[in-house]
């Protein structure tokens, strides 16, 4: 689990049109805990480039610092965990916050996609 530092920002997109133009990032996955995200991290540096699911098989998500042009996310539209933040951790009042990433009521299995912003708040 990533907590105790500030928000961890990234973008969701769709899996079946993302790829990596340029390298082979290493991977990561605590295969000990199900459902546990792969990582994906640059290969050169180390930097956290984007994760990927079984609980949401349809997204990959990119750290937005990653992106060579940081400034096409336009800011957060979901904040979830905030069961783990820290006193110190600033939420924007106009985005809805989540203890727990909110899957859909009466759901069996996870969501497929990254919930929009319209979601119920919890």
């Amino acid at each position: 689990m990533i907590s105790g530092g500030a928000g961890n920002l990234f973008m969701a997109v769709d899996a079946k049109s993302f790829q990596f133009t340029k390298g082979t990032p290493r991977c990561f996955n605590k295969k000990d805990r199900p459902g546990s995200p792969t990582r994906h991290f640059c290969e050169a540096c180390g930097v956290h480039l984007t994760a990927r699911s079984e609980r949401a098989p349809g997204a990959v998500l990119i750290k937005v610092g990653t992106l060579d042009d940081p400034g096409v996310f336009e800011g957060p539209e979901l904040v979830t965990w905030t069961s783990e933040m820290q006193k110190f951790h600033l939420l924007p009042s106009d985005v809805p916050a989540h203890p727990e990433f909110p899957w859909p009521k009466d759901s069996a299995r996870p969501a497929t996609q990254v919930p929009s912003s319209d979601a119920p708040k919890a």
